[in-house]
């Protein structure tokens, strides 16, 4: 399988945004640390402060799957009730051109 992305969507509870910016900011260091992560980076949106977006990219699925059952994670998705409202979007897609190359 080719590269594998992931768009993952979060609403934070009342009250609870900086609560979820602190819990996703966390796990930014661990999961760029994993052997299969291309890219993991965090968003907020600029015309609500309540949602958040994770913008991740795996060199397989197989990578991907080893980061859901990463200690870093299975400790965020188990506080994620007290702070996301309603449920993670999480999209997944494949890569379908080649990989742009870096800018100098």
């Amino acid at each position: 399988m080719s590269q594998l992305t992931n768009f993952a969507f979060f609403r934070a509870r009342p009250g609870q945004t900086q609560a979820l910016g602190s819990a996703l900011s966390a796990l930014v260091d661990p999961t760029r640390a994993e052997a299969e992560c291309l890219n993991y980076d965090l968003h907020r949106s600029i015309d609500d402060a309540d949602v958040w977006f994770v913008y991740e990219n795996w060199r397989s699925a197989e990578g991907l799957e080893a980061h859901m059952r990463a200690p870093h994670l299975q400790a965020f998705l188990k506080d994620t009730p007290d702070l996301v409202a309603g449920d993670i979007d999480l999209r997944q897609f494949s890569m379908i051109t080649t990989p742009a190359r870096p800018r100098v």
